[in-house]
């Protein structure tokens, strides 16, 4: 199997002329895998948190969203 390099404008190009169920077939599977990370990333992002808020002393799932705020408000402003 032969390998093609393009570039990302080619790509799109070559995408605008597929027909209308085949540009929402990518545009369903693009979604799809940015969602995912995005997800992925939210849930590192809260373990992240938890870890952080533990070595402080605190119980980030008992936490208020306003305590949650302040707190991520109060890392965000360290020396």
């Amino acid at each position: 199997m032969a390998t093609l390099s393009l570039t990302d404008d080619q790509v799109v190009q070559l995408v605008k002329q597929l027909p209308p169920q085949a540009k929402k077939r990518v545009l369903t599977d693009l979604t799809a895998e940015r969602d995912d990370w995005w997800q992925a990333a939210a849930r590192l992002g809260e373990e992240d948190m938890r870890r952080l808020a533990k070595a402080r002393g605190l119980n980030w799932d008992a936490m208020s969203e306003d305590q949650r705020e302040r707190f991520v408000d109060d890392l965000l402003h360290e020396s």
